[in-house]
């Protein structure tokens, strides 16, 4: 029984398991038209779903969120095969209906309608359990980026040194901040993005590098924005937080990676800490590169400088003519010859040659290229885009100056010629005189103002320094001041400017009257004969023409003229009357002209601060009371000029002459006090010596900087008299001391201004002396500490030159034609001295830049010993045949490259304390 039993529970179960597998076929068969409708609006809408997911992903990827999600990726892969199956199954659904009977609860084939009603069910329960999974929160994100982001550049010319020497400093582990610095449009940027790209091939193991332009009115939150987005912290982190904050935060991150820093075009000093960019150092390894237009930038940021040049010739041509194409250089014979002309035009300056070049394209005429090269040296902005692209960048450099001060001092320097270098003393002296330098009434204090506004100038790459006394102008940015005077300022104060064109005849003077400041300087215009009216000018350079006739009423109609320039102009010989009307002229340039004589109504001119009367070699006669009546006078120039008359020559054509020797009081009438223009030559200031001219300087108050020819023992003792005039010498020259047998260098002991000394045509001068009077103190060593350049020249008798050890800072000196002179330093009067100098410099010679020795016949030695000269760059030996020995030690070729010039037969004789001493300067000799 128990047996049957069980039997029946295991038959009852099967049954019911049968039952249900024949229900639920079924079930697969009767649902199957719902199921496929229920399929149909599941995959329209999946397709929906699918649609909105890729436009959401499309647009992050439009907005550079460029990488998404591989979960969106997964699902809508899944989706386009879900999507497929389903439209597959859908249309095979009409077959399968064909075969269902009885209003669909049977089927003619239950097998083949089992199966396929499953998977209808099984795919419309796919369909629907996708779509609940296609909702996301974000389809996109951020894609990790690569330690560098390559960024776009043209090709380039002429930066491969530069490259490699950043490149270089990057590997330096004893540089971390790296400073480039050059004129706008020179290439800065460009050569920063070439290292950056660099990196991107060759890593160095920095972990990221970062590219922030900082611009000129950037901030501590832009600044840091960037760097935040470059360093993963997301777009929101800047919202809700301090600049104190958001510093901590980066600090954070950088302080842990070893990083590269991009800072373009950085106008001030950027305070790193405040931003939250750890100081980079040898610990973290981390680099800070930076690209500004000042000097004065690096300095602050105490990064190591590299300068970013203009190109050389060859590299600007070469990035011209890729600018031009070769198609339009070649489509005539002389276009080649005219484009080389406008490139060098361009100085260099890569912004100029790839703006110009790319103008001068379509131009295959040579008449077209001709022109242009006159508009570019007339009106360089009239060409191309120079106005609209290349001179309102650079600007940004002018108005970035501290002050008007600073700006119209830079304007008043595109009055030079083009390419012309600018002493920086005398252009202090025309500031100070135009009223730039408005800080003292002294032109001694006023030079510290004007050398510190140089000093910006060239640290903002605005001017170019030449040496230590000079600075020029590139041609690019001069251009640019003569667009700023002519097209920005009032017509009142605009500029007039032809200089350096070689023009033979006077412009339009027409176009004169409104000018304020008018250059006509190194032309070749002969003659001034016109009235031209200028009621507002204050500027007039006339200067290195070929000047010959000036007429009396070309200065009639400028009231206001302050600087008149004639300088250089030999031919002229003699001052318009009409000079005298300039009643508001303050600085006087006549320095280098033919003049013979000065007139007596030069004393109108009241206001004067400045005249300059050097290498006049033909003046012959200044008129008594004439320099006593320029109260105002603060220089005076009269440096390697014309002699006048002894008093042996004097009394010869005149029996009853008088040399002027008191102390002339200033005159109070005018010019009508005077009956005869041109005075007796007893009222001649240049006689015996320029003693008289002495005691009228001696006379003048505000005199304060002095250039000074004396021809006599006497004069010398009569100017050394005065208190105020050795003290504000800078140049002095004594010339033709008949009597004079010996000097005591230690008589000119209070010239603590003295720059220059020449000593010249003192045929009967045996020896210049270090003798001291009487008992007391040592002297110092460095008693003419300011004295930079010495010339002796036709001294017959002088034998040596051993004084100069007194001269610590000597640049320059020549010595000429002295026919008895055997050594320049003499080894015993050396010995003698060290008993009167305290702390005697054993090199005289330290900061000596140029030795020129000609015509020495008994010469025999520069120094008994070999030194270092460390600051030497040109020796030049001629007519010297006993010269054997140069007293140059080795180490001298190390430094500056010294160029030695002398005939091939003196340095095939010269003789070297070794073989490595002559091998180091063969390189160096020049034969003439």
């Amino acid at each position: 029984m128990g047996n049957l039993c069980s039997i029946q529970i295991s038959t009852d179960h099967t049954v019911s398991r049968c039952w249900d597998c024949i229900v639920g076929r079924a079930n697969y068969t009767c649902k199957l038209e719902k199921n496929l409708r229920a399929l149909r609006v599941a995959v329209e809408e999946l397709k929906a779903l699918r649609d909105d997911v890729n436009r959401r992903v499309h647009c992050a990827e439009q907005q550079l969120m460029i990488k998404r999600l591989s979960q969106v990726q997964v699902w809508l892969s899944r989706a386009e095969t879900m999507i497929m199956e389903s439209e597959e199954l859908i249309r095979d659904a009409s077959t399968e209906k064909e075969k269902l009977c009885l209003a669909g609860c049977f089927s003619k084939n239950c097998k083949s309608s089992y199966k396929f009603g499953r998977q209808v069910a099984k795919k419309l329960k796919q369909v629907v359990e996708l779509k609940s999974k296609g909702v996301f929160d974000k389809v996109a994100e951020n894609e990790p980026t690569g330690p560098v982001d390559v960024r776009p550049i043209e090709p380039t010319v002429g930066l491969e040194s530069t490259l490699a020497k950043v490149w270089s400093l990057l590997q330096d582990k004893q540089v971390g901040m790296i400073g480039l610095y050059g004129l706008g449009g020179v290439g800065k940027t460009t050569l920063l993005t070439q290292v950056n790209n660099k990196l991107s091939g060759n890593p160095l193991d920095f972990d990221v590098v970062i590219w922030v332009v900082v611009s000129k009115d950037h901030t501590v939150e832009t600044v840091q924005e960037k760097i935040g987005k470059r360093v993963g912290l997301f777009n929101g982190w800047m919202q809700n937080k301090s600049s104190d904050e958001k510093a901590v935060d980066i600090f954070r991150i950088l302080s842990k990676r070893k990083f590269v820093l991009f800072l373009d075009d950085v106008w001030e000093r950027v305070h790193l800490t405040k931003i939250g960019i750890p100081l980079p150092s040898q610990e973290n390894g981390s680099k800070v590169v930076f690209t500004t237009r000042f000097l004065e930038i690096c300095n602050e940021m105490e990064a190591q400088k590299v300068e970013v040049e203009c190109l050389r010739a060859n590299e600007a041509w070469e990035l011209f003519r890729e600018k031009v194409g070769e198609e339009t250089l070649h489509s005539h014979p002389d276009i080649p010859g005219l484009a080389q002309k406008m490139a060098a035009k361009c100085g260099g300056l890569p912004l100029s040659l790839i703006t110009i070049g790319r103008a001068m394209a379509s131009k295959k005429t040579p008449q077209a290229w001709e022109y242009a090269i006159e508009v570019l040296k007339k009106s360089a902005h009239k060409l191309a885009r120079m106005g609209q692209e290349v001179y309102p960048l650079l600007k940004f450099s002018y108005d970035s100056l501290h002050c008007d001060t600073m700006r119209s001092c830079l304007l008043y320097c595109g009055l030079y010629p083009e390419d012309v270098l600018i002493l920086k003393s005398e252009l202090i002296e025309y500031w100070f005189c135009e009223g730039l330098l408005d800080e003292f009434d002294s032109v001694r204090r006023a030079r510290l103002q004007g050398y510190n506004i140089i000093d910006s100038l060239v640290n903002s790459c605005l001017l170019e320094e030449d040496g230590e006394y000079y600075v020029k102008m590139h041609d690019v940015i001069r251009d640019m001041t003569l667009w700023i005077a002519g097209e920005s300022e009032a017509p009142e104060k605009s500029f007039f400017v032809q200089a350096g064109l070689q023009l033979t005849e006077t412009p339009d003077v027409g176009k004169w009257e409104n000018v304020r400041r008018l250059s006509l300087a190194g032309n070749k215009i002969k003659d001034l004969t016109s009235t031209p009216t200028c009621p507002n000018l204050e500027t007039l350079l006339l200067n290195y023409n070929e000047l010959e006739v000036i007429s009396d009423g070309f200065f009639k109609l400028m009231p206001n003229l302050r600087v008149l320039n004639l300088a250089g102009n030999r031919g002229l010989r003699q001052l318009p009357e009409g000079i005298s009307e300039l009643v508001s002229l303050e600085c006087l340039n006549l320095s280098r002209t033919g003049l013979r004589e000065l007139s007596i109504k030069l004393k109108s001119l009241t206001k004067l601060r400045y005249l300059d009367l050097r290498y006049t070699d033909d003046l012959r006669r200044i008129p008594g009371k004439l320099i006593s009546s320029f109260p105002k006078l603060q220089i005076f120039r009269m440096f390697r000029s014309g002699g006048g008359y002894s008093q042996e020559e004097m009394a010869a054509d005149n029996e009853d002459g008088i040399v002027e020797l008191g102390c002339l009081p200033h005159l109070n009438g005018g010019i009508n006090d005077f009956h005869n223009p041109y005075e007796t030559d007893g009222d001649n200031l240049l006689n015996d010596g320029n003693e008289g001219l002495i005691e009228e300087l001696g006379c003048l108050q505000s005199l304060n900087t002095l250039s000074i020819h004396i021809m006599s023992a006497s004069a010398l003792e009569r100017f050394l008299s005065f208190p105020n005039l050795p003290g504000c010498t800078q140049e002095l020259s004594l010339c033709a001391f008949k009597e004079s047998k010996s000097l005591n260098v230690l008589s000119l002991a209070n010239m603590q201004c003295l720059e220059r000394l020449d000593i010249s045509e003192c045929a009967r001068l045996e020896e210049m002396k270090i003798e001291k009077e009487g008992e007391g103190r040592m002297i110092q060593a460095s008693l003419f500490r300011t004295l930079r350049e010495v010339t002796i020249f036709e001294c017959g008798n002088l034998r040596d030159m051993t004084w100069i050890i007194l001269v610590p800072n000597l640049r320059f000196l020549w010595v000429v034609n002295c026919l008895k002179m055997e050594e320049i330093m003499s080894k015993e009067k050396m010995s003698e001295a060290a008993d009167l100098v305290r702390s005697l410099n054993p090199n005289p010679f330290a900061k000596l830049q140029n030795l020129t020795l000609q015509f020495l016949p008994e010469l025999k030695s520069i120094h008994w010993d070999v030194l270092p000269f460390p600051c030497l760059t040109e020796i030049f030996v001629r007519e010297c045949p006993k010269l054997r020995e140069l007293p140059l030690s080795s180490d001298s070729a190390k430094g500056n490259p010294i160029c030695i010039q002398g005939e091939k037969e003196w340095w095939e004789t010269l003789e070297w304390k070794n073989k490595a001493t002559q091998n180091a300067f063969l390189p160096f000799f020049e034969p003439h």
